[in-house]
């Protein structure tokens, strides 16, 4: 169906945290959760590999309380029919509609929601990846990408539009969000272990910041 080898040639890597070492990631924690869920594998893999294709055609400096013009999961859902009905075989229309369905339904914000146990997979396993060490590091690369700074105070209530957002601010806004957002038992339980890993960083940085240690 569609190959690791053909995927990575849908992804021009100039994104650190939207690059294909991202999709990979995205892979392995399907593969974990997939099989613990009784999900349909060959569905889920298809979308995690095509989930990101359309990633540069949203506004990377857009705050979250601007209008889209552009969503890039509905873009790439599009664009993966495409591609499934070129594939020898071609695969089923159902498949085909449980792909995109995943891909269309995978963001934070969502504009679709899962409504299948294959897109709840797909959903939980990209959100995973942002949180946790790897979620630390991606804040931070996507912060240096944009000059922000490394740590700011956020305000009570924050909506996550000032122009001095930070990891922090981040990690306040969303990433300790992401938790509750999750579908599955499997996601959920991955999620704690490492939303409990990036409370203590931050505690950490905060007392570092502060001279404290």
């Amino acid at each position: 169906m569609i190959t690791l080898e053909f995927a990575r040639t849908l992804y021009d890597d100039s994104d650190p945290v939207h690059d294909f070492d991202h999709v990979l990631r995205v892979l392995a924690l399907a593969r974990r959760i997939g099989p613990a869920e009784g999900a349909d594998m060959a569905v889920v893999e298809a979308a995690v590999l095509l989930h990101d294709i359309h990633r540069a055609d949203e506004d990377p400096q857009r705050h979250a309380d601007e209008p889209e013009t552009q969503d890039h999961a509905l873009l790439a859902a599009e664009h993966a029919r495409h591609i499934l009905a070129q594939c020898q075989p071609t695969p089923s229309a159902a498949f085909i509609e449980a792909v995109a369905h995943a891909i269309a339904a995978h963001r934070f914000r969502n504009a679709v929601e899962p409504q299948t146990l294959e897109a709840q997979v797909m959903f939980d396993a990209d959100k995973l990846d942002a949180i946790g060490a790897i979620g630390i590091a991606r804040a931070y690369a996507y912060g240096g990408r944009n000059g922000q700074r490394l740590w700011g105070e956020v305000p009570p209530g924050y909506d996550g539009s000032s122009p001095d957002h930070t990891p922090h601010h981040e990690f306040i806004y969303k990433l300790a969000r992401i938790p509750e957002r999750l579908y599955t038992d499997t996601g959920r339980a991955i999620a704690r272990e490492r939303h409990t890993y990036m409370v203590a960083f931050f505690a950490r940085l905060a007392a570092e910041v502060e001279g404290q240690v």
